[in-house]
């Protein structure tokens, strides 16, 4: 989960990490009340989607007075904001923050990531801040530092000083550094997130070191113990079919094919996509209904998988263990049912209570083909399509 620039400086401020005053605007008239309570010389006006590399597609505006800040609120209000993350079709902007200007001296990239090689925390930094990081490590990855934590003893003060100097911050400023990276990674351990971001980290004229972005993610399987973060959600920012799944527990992601996909288990989706791939179809969607889903579970998977307009087929690749087939059959049949089954339907079923599953979808009356394998349904719903 994900969430806006202003929220994740509203969790670091409360860790004690510096970052600049500033407030959320809906509209150009909060913008500009926002901006003559903060009382700065320079505004900053910034578009608030779930994605990087807003600044280099004008999503940034720096405002020298309060019709600047009316003006730039108007432009960005819901402008579509296109970035090397959202892809193409961009995203709408609904929100902005509106932020005091900083005196930036020298920027710098700090974060902590999970590094899945050593099952560790990782603190990263550079003295390239500003720029996409993966540009730095493929330029000059000789300026990307690393300090791996030890879950025992969490990140130490001798490690974040130690990252501090070898980021080239002022030595007058390496304790206000490390102090701001033991409350980032307090930040990061606390809330259950899996990166945190901070790009740029700036020093400023008068010595300050001040977080100027934020970037959060959050672990979804530890959100139940985190209401305050639920919270913080932004529907508009996330697929109505992804936020319909996650409603059924189901674990959905819409891609850019015509085939659409029910499987049980997140390793037979991938390999029930790479088969369709294989025989020159296009996966619409990968969805996993998990090992214990219900009818009802099956039954709204394959409503959302039909609510796709580009889904001209179906293939259904089930593998009964603890999910029994009969079970995916009744989901299958009610569903088909409701909605009205048009376009073509490709089922594999293997597994506890096969037969009985098998027998389910052939007294249904519904024009279902059955296959034998995932290649031979793959094959199959590749041609039917």
């Amino acid at each position: 989960m994900n969430i806006h620039e202003y929220q994740g400086k509203e969790i670091l401020r409360k860790y004690g990490v510096a970052v600049p005053n500033g407030s959320v605007a809906f509209s150009p008239e909060e913008a500009v009340k926002v901006a003559k309570e903060l009382g700065a010389s320079v505004t900053v006006v910034k578009a608030q989607i779930h994605a990087g590399g807003r600044g280099k597609a004008g999503g940034v505006k720096i405002a020298k007075n309060l019709e600047e800040v009316r003006a730039y609120a108007k432009e960005l209000l819901g402008k579509i904001l296109v970035t090397h993350q959202t892809g193409p079709e961009g995203k709408e902007v609904k929100r902005l923050y509106i932020e005091e200007g900083s005196d930036i001296r020298k920027e710098y990239y700090l974060s902590l990531v999970l590094d899945r090689a050593t099952s560790r925390v990782t603190l990263m930094g550079s003295e390239e801040g500003g720029m996409d990081i993966e540009e730095v490590a493929e330029a000059t990855p000789e300026k990307i530092f690393k300090e791996v934590v030890d879950p025992v003893t969490g990140l130490t003060p001798f490690q974040a000083r130690r990252m501090a100097f070898n980021m080239n911050i002022p030595p007058k400023l390496v304790n206000k550094a490390a102090k701001l990276m033991l409350g980032l990674y307090q930040a990061f351990v606390d809330k259950d997130a899996s990166i945190v971001e901070i790009n740029p980290l700036v020093v400023t004229g008068n010595d300050e070191v001040v977080a100027l972005d934020a970037k959060f993610n959050f672990d979804a399987n530890a959100l139940y113990r985190h209401k305050d973060i639920v919270e913080l959600r932004d529907y508009d920012e996330e697929d109505p079919k992804e936020i319909e799944a996650s409603k059924y527990d189901l674990s959905y992601i819409p891609l850019d094919g015509n085939i659409g996909c029910m499987v049980n288990g997140a390793g037979l989706a991938m390999a029930t996509m790479d088969t369709i791939s294989y025989y020159g179809g296009q996966p619409a969607n990968f969805l996993d209904v998990g090992g214990g889903a219900t009818a009802e579970k099956v039954t709204e998977a394959f409503k959302i998988i039909l609510s796709d307009p580009n889904v001209k087929g179906i293939f259904v690749n089930i593998f009964g263990g603890i999910m029994k087939c009969d079970v995916i059959a009744e989901g299958v049949i009610t569903a088909a049912k409701e909605v009205g089954l048009q376009v073509p339907l490709v089922v594999r079923l293997e597994g506890t209570n096969v037969d009985l599953g098998k027998e389910l979808l052939n007294a249904s009356g519904l024009n279902i083909v059955a296959a034998d394998s995932m290649a031979d349904g793959a094959q199959k719903i590749v041609k039917l399509v």
